[in-house]
């Protein structure tokens, strides 16, 4: 839960954001930050109403970490919260990655990253994957994709809110490529790899929210492997959304078993909602 600096009530602009941060599991420095800004804003809007000096706060982001944790649901919940505090207009999000912006043939690219950002205008221009726009060099394309972000963020001043997400070492390179580019993304967020506890527990949440349960020896088998598999692909290693794939085809592999043991007949409610240790199964 978000330390927040006083008790929320349901009228306060937070009260709504906060709601959809605390089931997140983990992330507290995330949920901190996301606190921060809103509190920035708030005292913003107060200072202006004093008299004093609001300031122009950039907020354009840059969120590391590796996948499935959390970036895209974070970037998300930051777009309603400008909604909600008049930073943007419309608080919606436009998802792309390297094949939405950059085009076959030149001039291709800078229009197709023009049309994105006209959609996303009110709200947040979310690029995952933003290194893979570098990784061309000088005469690919992408560089035109990140050349019209950059003037798009000075055209549309204070109209979008561009959030760029990926691996942080390939981050890190990708703003070595534009001199400019650090300077214009005064938010940086990472996001760290989840625990094998924090699997767990989201797993447990997963099989809940459909209710399912999973039993005391499915939890045992599942936290060998993860324990196992974030050792063996550390980088590789997709956290949250590699959880869920096991969990859904632990649903499917459930409902075959049952299939097969209950020919003629429905199986009681407690065992349509176990998930047992042989319904977990992956890749050899």
């Amino acid at each position: 839960m978000v330390q927040a600096a006083r008790p929320l009530t349901p009228g306060d602009p937070f009260h709504d954001i906060q709601r959809d941060l605390d089931p997140m599991v983990g992330l507290e420095n995330v949920k901190q930050l996301v606190y921060e800004i809103f509190a920035l804003l708030q005292i913003s809007r107060m200072r202006s109403d004093a008299g004093l000096s609001g300031g122009s706060h950039v907020y354009h982001m840059i969120f590391t970490g590796n996948p499935g944790t959390g970036k895209t649901t974070i970037a998300r919940i930051v777009a309603k919260l400008f909604q909600k505090m008049g930073v943007l207009t419309k608080g919606h999000m436009i998802e792309v990655e390297r094949a939405d912006l950059v085009g076959e043939y030149i001039g291709h690219t800078a229009q197709k990253t023009r049309d994105l950002v006209r959609k996303a205008l009110g709200g947040v221009l979310f690029v995952d994957e933003a290194y893979s726009l570098a990784r061309g060099g000088e005469k690919d394309f992408g560089k035109e994709a990140i050349d019209t972000l950059v003037k798009a963020m000075e055209d549309y001043r204070n109209q979008f809110v561009l959030i760029l997400a990926g691996y942080p070492l390939e981050i890190e390179h990708f703003l070595m490529t534009n001199p400019g580019l650090p300077s214009r993304f005064p938010i940086q967020i990472e996001f760290p790899d989840y625990s094998v506890d924090q699997l767990i527990q989201i797993a447990e949440l997963m099989a809940k929210e459909r209710d399912y349960t999973l039993m005391p020896q499915s939890i045992f088998k599942l936290r060998q492997h993860l324990m196992q598999e974030k050792t063996m692909s550390m980088f590789a290693f997709s956290n949250a959304r590699y959880v869920r794939n096991i969990i859904e085809k632990a649903f499917r592999h459930q409902a075959v078993r049952l299939m097969s043991q209950y020919p003629a007949g429905s199986p009681g409610k407690q065992e349509l909602m176990s998930v047992r240790p042989e319904d977990l199964k992956w890749e050899k």
